[in-house]
């Protein structure tokens, strides 16, 4: 399953943990995701898309048939 938002594209990203003594080891930072329902007007249906929290900002400010519109190569 990927772990990438729907709405920003965005992945997870990688660096290093690091201790006390500088060690480095290699880990990732994960996305806040959430597999969520939205009631599209047009089709009269929900959808459920996999989504950050930052895309669900997007959606409640452009609402979800322009974060769709703009993004419909990725759903």
């Amino acid at each position: 399953m990927s772990k990438i938002c729907k709405i920003t594209s965005k992945k997870p990203m990688f660096g290093n943990r690091r201790s006390h003594a500088m060690n480095a080891k290699k880990r990732k930072f994960f996305l806040n995701l959430h597999n969520h329902k939205f009631w599209v007007p047009e089709k009269k249906k929900f959808i459920q898309i996999k989504v950050s929290t930052k895309g669900m900002r997007i959606i409640d400010k452009k609402g979800i048939t322009k974060a769709l519109e703009k993004n419909k190569r990725r759903i």
